[in-house]
């Protein structure tokens, strides 16, 4: 099998995210795994799948994992194990992607909105409990881009007004905070595993990671049309009878056989996205249009962070990246629109103004392009661009 080499992509110009030049080299492990989808001949909710849930159960610390087919269904399914009642509240940022809050509405609750912190992007633990009301019933910060919210803080306020912590950590394969893995500080959070995050399949897929046996046992029944599936390895023995309305959110083994393939170097792609992300540092620090960095996240024997994302905050963020395209360089506008903006959510009553903080980070925020198969030239490439907008503009 053939894949487009670096220099080759080089020449094509830097898109925002590649996985050719990783694929290629584990495409021998990765044609393994998937020769064993066809030997087995069972192509979703199989062996692979199984295996999949006790490795990232390994990694994580999780008690539990329960593969589905998407990071969104995830946290639609998180939801519904977890007790959400039909117009409960649930706390979310107001600056995230749409799945963040429209996974509420799907699972029957109602989204409130709760501005960030400038630093990390995630929610703000003060504008947090400013936001709580007699009808809110559960918390969901999502960690965005490198570094997870305060999860201590937002778990204090959480226990004190009675609240359920859920986690949006669809970002967050590998981030750990007071030694714990990002999703499992309530009871329960997500992983995406689409083809550009950290740890990516080449299709859909997803996970819920708990250490709380009654929401796995739960979220295992959802996903298979309300029966307890038997390849499920936590629960041997557990009835396959229809126990309550699911959905067909089962894991394609193909995806679980590519992420069985690609686990194994996570820990060693997280190093070169820090690694291409200090190098972005250094040479951007020098451009004042640039006005914000990638805030410093502590890290220690128990905590780290993870850059899935490298973001930062521009003057003249449409039209730089409109020139970058026009050079061939990738770039993604994290959140044009904030979403107590967004016209699915008008029902709610939010208007401009209402989150500062977000709304600022959505006019102004923008990614570079950052994966392990990034090559200092094309780094350099994009910095140098970047540069050249800027020094054009000062004329």
């Amino acid at each position: 099998m053939a894949f487009r080499n670096s220099e080759q992509a080089l020449r094509e110009g830097v898109p925002f995210f590649s996985q050719a030049a990783s694929f290629e080299r584990q495409w021998p492990r990765t044609a393994a795994r998937i020769h064993e989808v066809f030997d087995d001949g069972k192509f979703s909710h199989g062996a692979q799948v199984a295996a999949l849930e006790r490795e990232l159960a390994d990694y994580t610390g999780a008690g539990f994992v329960i593969g589905v087919n998407s990071g969104t269904d995830a946290l639609v399914l998180l939801l519904r194990a977890c007790g959400l009642r039909p117009g409960d509240e649930v706390l979310v940022p107001a600056y995230s992607f749409v799945a963040t809050a429209s996974s509420v509405v799907l699972a029957g609750g109602r989204p409130r909105f709760v501005d960030i912190d400038p630093a990390s992007y995630a929610m703000d633990p003060a504008a947090l409990r400013a936001e709580i009301t007699g009808d809110s019933r559960f918390v969901m910060p999502t960690h965005l881009f490198h570094q997870q919210a305060d999860m201590a803080a937002i778990g204090s306020i959480a226990a004190a007004h009675g609240l359920t912590v859920v986690e949006d950590s669809a970002e967050a394969i590998g981030m750990r905070q007071g030694g714990e893995h990002a999703g499992l500080h309530g009871r329960g959070g997500v992983l995406s595993f689409f083809p550009s995050k950290t740890l990516g399949a080449i299709g859909d897929a997803g996970a819920v990671l708990t250490h709380d046996p009654e929401v796995a046992q739960t979220v295992a029944a959802l996903r298979h049309h309300g029966r307890f599936g038997r390849t499920l390895a936590h629960f041997p023995g557990i009835s396959e009878e229809t126990v309550l309305p699911g959905v067909n959110s089962k894991m394609d083994d193909f995806q679980a056989a590519v992420l069985r393939a690609r686990l194994p170097e996570l820990d060693a792609a997280i190093r070169r996205r820090a690694e291409l992300a200090a190098a972005y540092g250094k040479r951007l620090r020098a451009i004042p249009e640039v006005r914000r960095l990638p805030a410093p996240f502590p890290t220690s024997d128990d905590s780290r962070g993870v850059f899935y994302v490298y973001l930062v905050e521009v003057e003249e963020r449409d039209e730089l990246v409109a020139r970058l395209a026009d050079e061939g360089i990738g770039t993604e506008t994290y959140y044009p629109v904030p979403l107590h903006l967004q016209p699915c959510f008008a029902e709610l009553g939010y208007g401009p103004g209402r989150f500062p903080v977000a709304e600022a980070a959505s006019g102004r925020a923008v990614a570079l392009p950052l994966y392990p198969d990034l090559t200092e030239r094309q780094l350099e490439l994009v910095c140098d661009r970047i540069a050249a907008f800027y020094q054009e503009r000062r004329r």
